[in-house]
């Protein structure tokens, strides 16, 4: 499965089953684009336990601002459409993967 962009209008379909790990990136921000690479093989790796979804905060601020983006990337966890957890900036894979798995 790849990378879902999502936008305000799609944000809540998007977190509301499963596991979700949502991205708050801005195609300016250098680790953002850091990460980018490292997301699209999560979402590979972790087809069926858990899905990823992009929220671009420069085009989509009222969900950033929901959650109180402040800095990105700001990377939220989301399980059956509730925040079960957060972390901010770049992570490797491998972290980025057992703060998924550890909610699965």
């Amino acid at each position: 499965m790849s990378v879902i962009n999502a936008t305000d209008a799609t944000f809540q379909n998007e977190i509301k089953d499963g596991l979700v790990l949502v991205d708050f990136w801005a195609a300016w921000c250098g680790p953002c684009k850091m990460i980018a690479p490292v997301l699209d093989e999560l979402a590979t790796e972790l087809e069926g336990k858990a899905k990823i979804v992009k929220v671009n905060v420069d085009e989509n601020q009222s969900t950033a601002a929901e959650f109180q983006v402040m800095s990105i990337p700001t990377l939220l966890l989301f399980k059956d459409g509730e925040l079960v957890d957060k972390t901010m900036g770049f992570q490797p894979k491998e972290a980025l993967q057992s703060f998924v798995e550890k909610h699965a």
